[in-house]
């Protein structure tokens, strides 16, 4: 009879987890780079229904359990795990000339005072020094360290690099109308620094859009830019939620709450006739 109640407990518990992760994803839908978490499940060991006292055939020797199988009772159900599906979210263009997009796998790389972290939120800034850095004034890194560039005077191509020349200045025009074989005249400034995991959804989270790596994640490593990966600049990715989707799997986590509730009562009251009412007589 008990056995119910801690059923019906796990269900709750398990929905509450379930609740948490799709919240933070309706919290996050206008976060640049964001990437949606998904709270996941596992049942505890089955155990196997039998049938006690009928007829059954008795062995000549040994032992065995020969009562007849007539079904399984589950055991409740317990929080397996909250993983982020990396899936690519839309490109939104801004005209931005800082903003900037990953269209593919991978990471930009930031420099904090943890070490490196790793961001798909290409808000970026140029502050007093003319350093790249995010908008909470993290250095973006490139392959040789941190970015110096002049504000209206770079451009980035979809293999990462990063260029300047000082005509940017005063023809900014020209920004828009370049062309792939007119980046061989510019100065390459560095090259940023994308990467990728082998196992990305073992990334833990940090909080600002950052990504911290882990041993199940394994370490970082190069991206094959231009690729299957492009540097896009003037776009931001948007966060891969569906406010529509997530809005449903909220209404479905409730009704399945209400329904471990209800279990509960019913054993609740089950417990009470039979303690209170079926002893007595």
């Amino acid at each position: 009879m008990l056995r119910g109640l801690y059923t019906g407990a796990s269900g709750m518990q398990a929905q509450i987890h379930k609740m948490d992760a799709l919240a933070n994803n309706l919290a996050n839908v206008d976060t640049t780079g964001y990437k949606k978490d998904t709270s996941v499940q596992k049942a505890f060991p089955q155990m196997l229904i039998r049938r006690m006292n009928d007829e059954v055939y008795k062995f000549p020797f040994g032992s065995v359990d020969s009562t007849p199988v007539v079904g399984k009772l589950g055991s409740g159900v317990e929080l397996n795990e909250i993983y982020t599906q990396f899936t690519q979210g839309s490109l939104k263009e801004t005209g931005n000339p800082l903003d900037t997009a990953l269209d593919g796998l991978g990471f930009f790389t930031i420099d904090t005072p943890n070490g490196e972290r790793y961001t798909r939120n290409g808000t970026f800034l140029i502050d007093n020094n003319g350093l790249l850095v995010t908008k909470e004034g993290l250095p973006v890194q490139g392959e040789n360290g941190n970015i110096y560039i002049k504000k209206n005077n770079f451009v980035i191509d979809k293999q990462g690099r990063v260029f300047q020349n000082a005509d940017f200045a005063n023809n900014p025009e020209r920004l828009v109308s370049m062309k792939e074989n007119d980046w061989a005249n510019l100065e390459q400034v560095d090259t940023l620094k994308i990467v990728d995991f082998t196992r990305s959804r073992y990334l833990k989270k940090q909080g600002s859009s950052l990504w911290t790596a882990t041993n199940e994640s394994g370490a970082p490593k190069g991206v094959d830019l231009g690729g299957s990966t492009k540097v896009i600049q003037g776009f931001l990715e948007k966060a891969n939620v569906n406010p529509v989707t997530e809005m449903v799997a909220m209404i479905t986590v409730n009704r399945a709450y209400e329904a471990n509730q209800k279990v509960i009562s019913t054993h609740d009251q089950m417990t009470d006739k039979l303690i209170n009412q079926a002893v007595r007589v």
